[in-house]
């Protein structure tokens, strides 16, 4: 049988895995639900196979790329985690100060992606800190499965105060010029959001397809924004209009990119949700966008 390709799949299953993803469903249940679209020659096993994150081939940035600086750190976060792990990563001949960005992962801890993610900060001119939230639960695992699980045990406010610690890190970096920004992905979108909430001098967030602060919580924003959603994505899209009322009356600065036809996930360049076209545009305008609010 012929390798399965994106265009083989139907939307339903992108859906059932996007429950799956994000514990709305067990592995049991994703797999018997999954047994639905296994026909045609499909199996269930090259369906699973196809839809699991691939971190052996997708790297874009090595971890030894020889123009970064590029090494794990652990700083102290007292109101979260305790001491907290992270890949601290800097382009190796740099002569200034730099913004710094703080990259957050998904709901799953930090995998081979997001690492991959503050390399591609780094190399674009940034100092970066991508953290591991699941730290003072061993890390992480070594696989999805297992880090959702363990990140289940935290709770989210507490994780969320293990990337403000980070942003104070970076802070006070000797080579940082202490503007920050954040960015994140999925559980990370939401981070970046309530970071822009709850840390006043924060340059910049960019939240890609990340849920939305509560209403009484926007005006505490002074962050300038840069909202990144997924077409496709009814979930969480189904909280943006109110949060895009609230921001235009409070009068905040932002911008906003719905990129149609795409997936949630569309930046994570390891599974088939993964959408080149949109990935590349939205990162594009992140980097200008930091550029822009981190000088």
């Amino acid at each position: 049988m012929a390798p399965l390709k994106k265009d083989d799949i139907k939307q339903e299953v992108f859906d059932l895995y996007d429950d799956y993803a994000h514990n709305k469903i067990d592995r049991r249940e994703f797999m018997e639900k999954l047994s639905v679209y296994a026909v045609g020659g499909i199996t269930i096993a090259s369906l699973l196979s196809f839809m699991m994150p691939d971190y052996k081939t997708t790297l874009e940035v090595s971890p030894n790329d020889p123009s970064l600086d590029t090494k794990f750190i652990t700083y102290n976060s007292p109101k979260g985690g305790g001491e907290i792990k992270g890949l601290l990563s800097k382009p190796k001949e740099n002569t200034g100060k730099l913004g710094g960005v703080v990259v957050v992962h998904e709901n799953r801890g930090l995998n081979p992606y997001i690492e991959d993610v503050g390399r591609r900060a780094a190399l674009a001119g940034f100092i970066s800190l991508a953290p591991d939230a699941l730290t003072p639960l061993g890390g992480y695992p070594g696989n999805d499965d297992e880090g959702r699980t363990l990140q289940r045990q935290r709770d989210r406010n507490e994780m969320l105060e293990d990337f403000i610690a980070a942003y104070e890190y970076l802070k006070n970096h000797e080579d940082c010029n202490g503007k920050i920004g954040v960015v994140g992905f999925c559980f990370g979108g939401w981070i970046s959001n309530m970071m822009a909430v709850k840390v006043p001098d924060l340059a910049a967030a960019v939240p890609f397809y990340g849920g939305q602060p509560a209403d009484e919580e926007v005006a505490q924003i002074n962050a300038r924004l840069l909202l990144h959603y997924a077409g496709l994505d009814e979930r969480v899209n189904a909280g943006w209009p109110a949060y895009e009322a609230k921001l235009k009356e409070l009068d905040k600065k932002y911008e906003a990119h719905i990129y149609p036809e795409v997936n949630h996930g569309f930046h994570n360049n390891t599974t088939p949700r993964y959408d080149k076209a949109s990935a590349d545009l939205a990162w594009e305008r992140t980097v200008q966008f930091f550029k822009d609010n981190l000088s």
